[in-house]
């Protein structure tokens, strides 16, 4: 028996066209399961194609997630693409600004909100209800941050957001277990991803600084979280829910 196997399951995953949420999207395929990527960025098109092209059962919507007016447009056509019956939802999308909080422009801390928060508590719902609407449960992974943990720097707007997500995640948890919704997340540490290019640069003193409190001494990629999100999305973590799962490479206990 194999419980990792999503064989048959139906999956969306935002923010997918590149990245760590792509990594994810990329583990459900090799799992198994057929994904929608539901993506603002057009390249969603592309990356679908080429997982395609690898033999995977791989689709894309163009959509801004934070659109009230065509969310649930959006969200209804990814899950008739996936044949009307949806098993999975990972809110892969993200996005983040650094600025000194003293000088944090406040439209762009709006926006920080818009995406990483309210825009996944938006999908959460329109998945939560089309579980409902099956009686058949499911699973919602949302990517939380380490920054749900401590406050980061220069960072406020994401911090918030990520210590939010970590919170929404155990509030919906405890009204959706007792009908077969696991809601879980994941908190990626550092990951050497585009939003990290900053970070990445050898002649950026915290990249040092980081890489040395990271107890293997390397950064995350998108291979590292498909092992995590195989496991939420299948019948393996079936008693785990509410939980928020640290992949840092040990980072948070140093």
């Amino acid at each position: 028996m194999n419980l990792n196997n999503l064989t048959g399951k139906t999956a969306i995953v935002t923010g997918a066209a590149q990245g760590l949420s792509r990594g994810m999207a990329e583990g459900l395929l090799e799992a198994g399961a057929s994904v929608v990527i539901m993506d603002i960025n057009p390249k969603a098109e592309a990356t679908a194609e080429e997982l395609r092209q690898q033999g995977y059962d791989c689709q894309a919507v163009i959509c801004n997630l934070t659109d009230d007016a065509t969310r649930e447009e959006k969200f209804n056509e990814a899950v008739e693409k996936l044949g009307g019956h949806l098993d999975i939802l990972v809110n892969g999308a993200g996005v983040q600004r650094r600025y000194p909080s003293e000088e944090f422009p406040l439209e762009d801390f709006d926006f920080v909100m818009d995406v990483n928060l309210r825009s996944v508590f938006a999908m959460c719902q329109l998945a939560g209800r089309q579980f409902l609407k099956q009686e058949t449960g499911g699973k919602i992974i949302n990517i939380a941050s380490m920054l749900s943990f401590f406050g980061g720097y220069t960072v406020p707007a994401y911090a918030a957001s990520k210590g939010a997500v970590a919170q929404i995640t155990k509030a919906l948890c405890n009204e959706w277990a007792c009908k077969g919704i696991n809601v879980n997340a994941l908190a990626p540490g550092y990951m050497a991803t585009e939003m990290n290019t900053a970070l990445l640069d050898p002649e950026n003193p915290r990249n040092a600084e980081i890489t040395n409190r990271i107890p293997n001494r390397t950064w995350g990629t998108g291979e590292d979280m498909k092992g995590p999100v195989v496991w939420l999305a299948s019948d393996a973590s079936d008693y785990i829910n509410g939980a928020i799962i640290p992949v840092d490479g040990g980072y948070l206990v140093r």
